[in-house]
């Protein structure tokens, strides 16, 4: 049972990053990017503007689960730490993709 427990937040975990690099759109993965000093990768469009590429919060998301998961079943004091695993994976993901997405905030991108 806890295999496939285990198994299965992986999967969960795993399936946004998976249909988040399939839904970019090509025209953004061919651009000619460039780098500012606290590594945010930029571009300019056809029409002269400047966009950037920000980080999204996956890689927060992906090791605050996991963080919060280890946490969250040390801290269960059950039998069955199921609960405590969950709740803690859940609390760490949405920590940590606050904290990756608050790192890439000083740069403005218009």
């Amino acid at each position: 049972m806890r295999n496939a427990l285990i198994a299965a937040t992986m999967a969960a975990v795993a399936a946004p990053v998976m249909i988040g690099a399939a839904a970019t759109p090509v025209e953004a993965r061919d651009r000619d990017y460039r780098r500012t000093d606290n590594g945010i990768r930029y571009w300019r469009g056809d029409n002269g503007k400047y966009y950037c590429k920000k980080s999204n919060g996956t890689t927060g998301l992906l090791i605050g689960g996991v963080a919060g998961a280890l946490l969250g079943r040390t801290i269960d004091g059950g039998r069955d730490k199921t609960v405590g695993t969950i709740v803690g994976a859940g609390a760490g993901a949405l920590l940590g993709r606050e904290i990756d997405r608050e790192s890439s905030k000083p740069a403005r991108c218009r």
